[in-house]
């Protein structure tokens, strides 16, 4: 039985025990997938670490809603905004695509992406769920790139999130957001200017050869122009995991996202950075390549309720990499109407709970006790929600076999 007929056999009132169900490691679609979607293209706002954060959405022409799509994120500048991002075309990916992708462009606090606490990953686990739970993405078809702290931000993505974004292309960064775990394979382009005066070229070396290492490439020193050719030189790594390719574009040029060959002015218009971003992204298929890092099976299961007809709970692993993953719970109620609900379970391994958005956890972190969000809790008959948290683990992460699903 698939994941979808486990949620419609919930919604139906069916009760559905002791089955586990297996999720490849790459899904060919999200629960958007069907769905007339609510999502449109524009600025948006949604609640991220209990902060009111907007966004740039754009949802291409035509969309179907049967097709799953690329899902793409760009971020901003120091002092640069998500509208800049936007009106830009994405860094000229809009253009690009011809409407085969999602694309979002998030707004940091301060103009920035300092990600003190991890609230900007927050808000991209966030983004991620929302939109996958609306609109059909291709789950292995995840990306992420952005110029100067925008850069940062993506780099800090790929180090964070190996297991969910398929590549990133960093646009003269540096590790200003941070990088942690930053040991597993991502797909990976740099660019930089060889005599950037912001954020020294050697910056950008330093968090390309994260990948480098991660990615099991051949380490190499790039050639790059001389000053004064106004030229750029890609580099393909040799030696690198399949499916897991690096990238490095040195350029001539100082602290700028559109450079352009022959010419020390910048236009959008004229400038090779875009084209080389899509085809570094669009040469990965739409599948997830074997990780190096033996994972455990990925599992879902559905938990029957402790008030008959009152809700049902599904749960799944949407995501895992070592030591760290990410889950999604499916709330749905019976018969009759819920103004309020609460599901709690007891991780039978350890794991905890370290992040949470769509419910509130007024239990433990191994423990957990989830009630609704007051935009979430009033459910019609039939109706489902969905709440989604980032978790740690050691040795198994398998799924707590019972839960609690009442209304409250």
């Amino acid at each position: 039985m698939s994941i979808r007929k486990l949620a419609v056999a919930a919604a139906a009132g069916v009760t559905v025990l002791g089955m586990l169900v297996v999720i490849p490691s790459a899904l060919a679609g999200t629960a958007g997938c069907g769905k007339a979607p609510t999502l449109t293209s524009g600025t948006r706002t949604i609640s991220s670490g209990g902060q009111n954060r907007t966004y740039i959405l754009r949802v291409p022409d035509n969309y179907d809603r049967n097709k799953p799509y690329k899902l793409i994120f760009g971020f901003h500048w120091l002092n640069g905004t998500a509208a800049n991002v936007a009106s830009g075309g994405y860094y000229g990916l809009q253009g690009l695509s011809n409407n085969s992708a999602i694309l979002v462009a998030p707004q940091g606090i301060d103009n920035g992406w300092a990600n003190t606490g991890n609230r900007d990953l927050t808000l991209v686990d966030n983004l991620t769920a929302l939109i996958e739970g609306d609109l059909c993405v291709d789950t292995s078809q995840l990306f992420a790139l952005g110029w100067s702290y925008g850069g940062s931000m993506s780099y800090a993505v790929a180090c964070a999130r190996p297991e969910v974004f398929r590549a990133v292309a960093v646009l003269s960064g540096a590790n200003l957001s941070g990088c942690s775990p930053g040991t597993q394979p991502v797909a990976y382009l740099g660019i930089h200017g060889i005599h950037d005066s912001v954020l020294n070229i050697s910056q950008g070396r330093s968090i390309r050869d994260t990948f480098v290492r991660n990615n099991g490439c051949t380490a190499q020193s790039p050639r790059e122009p001389a000053q004064g050719s106004l030229t750029h030189i890609v580099t393909t790594y040799s030696g690198c995991r399949a499916g897991y390719p690096v990238e490095w574009a040195a350029f001539d040029g100082d602290h700028t996202p559109e450079p352009v060959d022959g010419s020390t002015s910048t236009s959008g218009a004229r400038t090779w950075v875009g084209g080389e971003i899509w085809k570094f992204f669009s040469q990965l298929p739409s599948t997830t390549p074997t990780s190096p890092t033996s994972l455990p099976t990925v599992p879902s299961s559905s938990w029957p309720t402790t008030e008959p007809g009152a809700c049902t709970a599904s749960y799944r692993i949407t995501g895992q990499w070592q030591g760290g993953f990410q889950g999604e719970v499916t709330v749905s109620a019976g018969a009759a109407a819920l103004t309020g609900w609460r599901v709690g379970w007891t991780f039978p391994n350890g794991q905890a709970i370290t992040q949470i958005w769509g419910g509130r956890n007024t239990g433990s972190a191994s423990a957990p006790s989830i009630l609704n969000e007051t935009y979430n809790g009033s459910l019609g008959a039939g109706a489902s929600t969905t709440f989604g948290f980032l978790g740690s683990w050691t040795g198994t992460n398998s799924v707590p076999s019972a839960a609690t699903c009442a209304a409250s």
